[in-house]
């Protein structure tokens, strides 16, 4: 390398995080979340250095700079809250420290009692540098200063060495650096910023057409008139499963019979009839401007209503007789319906993402999205997201939040792994994950610090689901109410977001169509249900207390924070969440077996909390509302799956310092 500036810079900047695959994507973030970026910053020799993170919304020309910490082993951080939705970008510049290397040398060779005359002129002349690159009021400080320095006479050294090792002046200069030496990374890196809703959401599935009962069909009207139960529960997101027409040809009939009956009402997610398609309401729901009501009640009250987007058609769909072409079609010349061997699904037609007419089945698709946020939908729910291309995802999910950056769109994919993430590094705002599969001790814990890790945690927004119309698991099915108990309090407290499949969850059905299927029985896809809502036997006061206790511990509102502590016994399961100021700190227990009484001593880290030995400090279980004084780390629990399977403890404390949250996190 020929000598010149390039190759005469000292600086190293690497390692940044978040960066998503290198910064092919962007990392993610919400609205009242502090965006955290590290970098290995360092250079040759012994030289201090200085360094800033630089911060801007996407096109905005100037950038805001954030003066970044030194942590051990040449790591640096820096923090920004974004105050906008949409894209962001930073990156980071990082200078040797001249002042900074004589301030740290010269307090070592003061304290050796050596000689310093040089040395206070050395800083002296440093001083003087920085108040010539400052304003009036601090260049008349420094060179104030500078004079000390420069100061001779037994008392006059005194004084001046007194004023080189006041921690005052090593701030006011970093406020001027000499960056002459800096180095910029030559990648600016992004984060997309999405509504607080994005981070922590407590998400209602319910069916509109089974809120009128007596076998009745149910409208958008009913289900405003199911708001009230929906807020006392504390949700904030409804979900409705599509509220589209209904195909009549291959209608599925109860218990996802292959011939319908008469007055079988089919699957919602067989969408498209002579009534419309995927910009059309069922009629038998109400009308549009009964929707657009709905909505406005909800986001009134506080709550979301999320749409499910299944792009896929019934045979009936108007865009099977209009656009042919966007269809599979078998040799017999017949469209290929939907199958997942070996179930089939003879009432759905997939779109072929193959089609020579792509470019007009994206755009049409992209309208879908765009004519439901014009009738006041923010949330979204795509079904199986997996099986449409990667690269349609990649394009149309940054055109919907072109028009409204607000929105938000959770990923329905049960699919291996590689792409469930890379569905989520495209523009997903949250995913499904496995949690309704991982019931063991072992299995938790490695599947949450797998998600709550570099670089998972940078990309991907879980949100747990015990249950769901298509899940019913084995644990629920048989481990009666303390299951249905035990998985709300994980699903709850594991992540900042999380839904249950309502009223099916707080009633506790659990009766599977067969042995060894997941698929209810009477399944409410198929069919109208009756809930009663005001059964003894409701779990309705339990979910109310748990979200209660969510929406009042920040510590839950991230999913950052999260550490798993010892317990033993591996049938109970202890992890902590903190909340990012450190001012709100919880101990969650949970028996993980729904037959027997569990106990064990926790392993509280009571010294990451800064809580010496021997002093007692209160554990307050928010569940039962019950106080107990605990000492020392190992502490006692019990816990009968039929009275109360799980504690969710606050911990009276004070984190020492501001750096102890990325331990958890």
């Amino acid at each position: 390398m020929e000598p010149g500036s390039d190759a005469n810079r000292r600086i190293i900047i690497e390692g940044i995080t978040p960066r998503v695959d290198g910064g092919r994507f962007p990392a993610k973030a919400s609205l009242g979340e502090r965006v955290r970026v590290e970098a290995d910053c360092f250079a040759d020799g012994h030289d201090a250095l200085g360094a800033v993170l630089l911060h801007r919304r996407d096109r905005e020309p100037d950038w805001i700079e954030t003066r970044m910490v030194a942590l051990p082993n040449d790591r640096w951080r820096g923090e920004f809250e974004p105050v906008a939705l949409g894209p962001h970008c930073f990156t980071v510049e990082a200078w040797i420290d001249h002042f900074g290397s004589w301030s740290r040398d010269f307090a070592k060779r003061a304290e050796a009692g050596q000689e310093v005359g040089l040395d206070l002129l050395q800083g002296a002349l440093l001083v003087e540098a920085a108040a010539a690159r400052a304003g009036r009021l601090d260049a008349t400080a420094l060179r104030t200063a500078a004079r000390k320095l420069r100061a001779t006479g037994p008392r006059s050294r005194a004084s001046a060495v007194r004023t080189a090792l006041a921690p005052e002046l090593k701030a006011l200069v970093d406020r001027h650096p000499d960056r002459s030496t800096a180095v910029r990374h030559p990648v600016e890196l992004r984060v997309d910023v999405d509504p607080a809703l994005a981070r922590f959401s407590a998400w209602y599935e319910m069916f509109p057409r089974s809120t009128a009962g007596e076998g009745r069909h149910g409208t958008f009207k009913t289900t405003e008139e199911r708001l009230p139960y929906i807020t006392g529960m504390g949700f904030n997101v409804l979900y409705l499963p599509p509220i589209h027409p209904i195909g009549r040809s291959q209608r599925k009939g109860r218990n996802n019979a292959t011939d319908a009956e008469p007055g079988d009402v089919g699957s919602p997610w067989a969408i498209g009839s002579a009534d419309g398609g995927h910009k059309a309401v069922n009629p038998e729901l109400g009308t549009l401007a009964d929707f657009q009501s709905l909505v406005r009640a909800a986001r009134a009250a506080g709550v979301e209503v999320a749409l499910d987007i299944a792009f896929q058609c019934s045979p009936d769909h108007p865009y099977v007789r209009e656009h042919p072409e966007w269809f599979r079609h078998r040799p017999d010349g017949t469209i290929q319906y939907a199958e997942n061997p070996p179930k089939k699904y003879q009432d759905t037609y997939p779109f072929d993402f193959e089609t020579g007419d792509w470019k007009a089945l994206w755009e049409e698709l992209l309208s879908v999205f765009i004519y439901w946020a014009e009738q006041g939908v923010r949330v979204f729910r795509v079904d199986n997201p997996h099986t449409k291309p990667f690269a349609f995802w990649e394009w149309a999910i940054p055109e919907l939040k072109r028009q409204y950056p607000e929105a938000i769109l959770l990923a329905e994919a049960f699919t291996r792994p590689k792409v469930m993430y890379r569905l989520a590094k495209v523009g997903f705002t949250q995913s499904y994950t496995y949690f309704a599969w991982r019931n063991q001790k072992v299995e938790l814990r490695e599947y949450f610090t797998e998600l709550t890790a570099h670089p998972v945690r940078d990309f991907f927004r879980p949100n747990l689901w015990p249950n769901t119309p298509d899940i019913l698991t084995d644990y629920l099915q048989h481990g009666g109410r303390p299951a249905f108990l035990a998985r709300l309090v994980l699903a709850a407290t594991l992540g900042a977001s999380y839904g249950i499949y309502g009223p099916a969850f707080e009633h506790g059905e659990s009766l599977a169509v067969a042995p060894g299927k997941e698929e209810y029985y009477n399944s409410e896809k198929y069919q109208l249900r009756d809930w009663r809502l005001t059964r003894p036997d409701s779990l309705r006061d339990f979910v109310s207390r748990i979200n209660a206790i969510r929406r009042d511990n920040p510590a839950l509102h991230t999913d950052r924070g999260l550490r798993f502590v010892e317990v033993e016994n591996d049938q109970l399961i202890a992890f902590s969440k903190v909340s990012e100021d450190g001012d709100n700190l919880l101990l969650v227990v949970v028996n993980l077996d729904p037959y027997h009484t569990q106990s064990g001593l926790v392993d509280v880290p009571i010294h990451s909390w800064g809580i010496p030995p021997e002093q007692q400090y209160q554990v307050h279980d928010l569940i039962a509302d019950a106080r107990f004084s605990w000492r020392n780390w190992k502490n006692y629990v019990e816990l009968n799956p039929f009275v109360q399977p799980a504690h969710i403890f606050k911990v009276q404390h004070h984190i020492r310092d501001e750096t102890d949250f990325d331990q958890w996190s």
